[in-house]
């Protein structure tokens, strides 16, 4: 994906879980993370929580300029993960988003954000959801679109929903009705109303995008003064 802004850089990779690129991904990890991936009761998902991690810690390393296992992290407003000291002083902002194999990263120098990605499938329930999770309007948009079009309306709308929280780290806690965004798709993406007011004076940008085959994704920025 070549991202809209100069100042933000998307990186989009499938996870390789091997045992050779388990093993080199765990030597990069703090004694925190690897105990975090004992957790994960599938081995498959504790395979991918060390690829992606290390993925993380050395694609943020590249960007610094240091050793992928000296880096630090924290948890921001809501548990948003950010670097934490030495490293915060760079003002490098981050997020990932992953779904099955796919991972897809976002950095930037000079503003916060947000990822999202689904993979484009029949999602069980998703009328239920939509009544429960999105704004009125954004239910009555859903309700109009043609049964070809609802499950990519509903997976757009889900995706940028998300990206929004991440990005603002407003919280699912503060319900996801509180904003609107456009989802049908032959419309563009957009964020249309926040608390009450215009989405064009709500200081943030969306973007949507195809990262693989079969998925789609959304990422929010903060808009530039």
């Amino acid at each position: 994906m070549e991202s809209a802004r100069h100042d933000i850089d998307v990186v989009v990779t499938r996870l390789t879980v091997g045992d050779e690129a388990v093993r080199a991904s765990a030597a990069v990890l703090a004694a925190s993370e690897r105990r975090r991936a004992e957790r994960f009761v599938q081995d498959r998902d504790r395979r991918r929580f060390i690829v992606r991690r290390a993925r993380l810690r050395r694609l943020l390393a590249e960007r610094l300029g240091v050793p992928a296992e000296s880096l630090r992290f924290s948890e921001g407003v809501r548990g948003k993960p950010q670097l934490s000291s030495p490293f915060e002083s760079a003002g490098l902002h981050f997020n990932l988003t992953h779904c099955d194999d796919l991972v897809v990263y976002a950095f930037s120098t000079c503003t916060e954000l947000g990822v999202d990605v689904e993979a484009i499938r029949v999602v069980p329930g998703a009328d239920d959801i939509a009544a429960l999770s999105f704004s009125p309007r954004e239910c009555e948009t859903y309700r109009r679109l043609s049964a070809r079009d609802r499950t990519l309306g509903f997976l757009n709308c889900w995706t940028r929903k998300e990206a929004f929280v991440k990005a603002t780290g407003c919280g699912l806690a503060d319900g996801l009705d509180g904003f609107e965004v456009s989802l049908a798709p032959s419309e563009p993406a957009r964020i249309l109303r926040v608390n009450g007011r215009p989405g064009r004076d709500c200081g943030w940008n969306l973007a949507s995008f195809f990262p693989a085959p079969g998925f789609v994704g959304a990422l929010v920025s903060q808009r530039s003064s």
